[in-house]
């Protein structure tokens, strides 16, 4: 009888889980080892690059993208519970490295088994099983990285839908930002919360009790403006919900 081996995943944790929200981490390590995966954070992964990326500063990119390559391209797939860190990976590397024809091949290897990790529960692990018991009313933010970088829309949907006693509830505008853009935000803070008022306010009119997503610079910036707001709404990355973690007040946001 042949016997499958399981896939060895580097997980990659963003610096925002990393620094704000662990418990994301841990969530998504609990999640891709049920699936059936081994899983090994490496202790010298560093950010993705993206904030010297899109500020202009290649030549710093270049170097943060190298560190990150030479920790994970051993591994068979790579993961990150963000769109954003695995749009960087997957879609910005090999461009960024073109010019150098050894970290060109290795980058454009790594960006092709670089996934985001409800896009690899679903597509590559299969598991939609019952995941959860979750008994409150949520509506779904898709980030732009997720939805216009990878494509990503109904990965997400499938693996709530597997959550005992959650409804899902969707937004009159799935497509709209939320206002935080990583760098954007803090380049142009009054352009930015506008927008983040105007999405927590479809996501009020939803009338749902919590807000799910799977980027956590989205979640913090619209958790920031929802817990100022009187519907109170939680904030949770997928990751806890799927897992049974997102108890207590969630995510409590920034505070601009």
């Amino acid at each position: 009888m042949t016997q499958t081996l399981k896939p060895k995943i580097g997980l990659f944790i963003t610096c925002m889980v990393d620094l704000m929200r662990p418990s994301v981490g841990f969530a998504a390590l609990r999640l891709l080892e049920r699936a059936g995966a081994e899983v090994v954070v490496p202790d010298t992964q560093t950010c993705c690059g993206q904030p010297a990326y899109n500020s202009g500063d290649f030549a710093d990119a270049r170097h943060i993208a190298k560190d990150v390559i030479a920790a994970f391209e051993d591994f068979d797939h790579v993961v990150a519970p963000s769109g954003s860190c695995a749009g960087m990976i997957s879609k910005h590397y090999p461009d960024l490295l073109k010019d150098e024809p050894d970290w060109a091949r290795r980058a454009e290897h790594l960006a092709a088994r670089t996934y985001e990790l409800t896009q690899y529960l679903v597509d590559h692990l299969d598991l939609k099983e019952s995941l959860a018991t979750f008994d409150h009313s949520v509506t779904y933010h898709d980030s732009c990285s997720s939805r216009r970088e990878l494509k990503i829309v109904d990965q997400p949907r499938t693996l709530l839908a597997a959550v005992d006693g959650l409804e899902l509830i969707e937004l009159a505008d799935t497509e709209t930002c939320c206002g935080f853009g990583g760098l954007f935000s803090v380049k142009f803070p009054d352009v930015s919360n506008a927008i983040t008022k105007t999405k927590a306010e479809l996501v009020e009119d939803t009338g749902a009790e919590v807000l799910v997503g799977a980027d956590l610079g989205c979640l913090v910036k619209q958790a920031g403006q929802l817990n100022r707001s009187s519907a109170k709404v939680r904030v949770f990355h997928i990751a806890e919900i799927l897992t049974g973690l997102a108890e207590g007040p969630g995510i409590e946001g920034d505070k601009s």
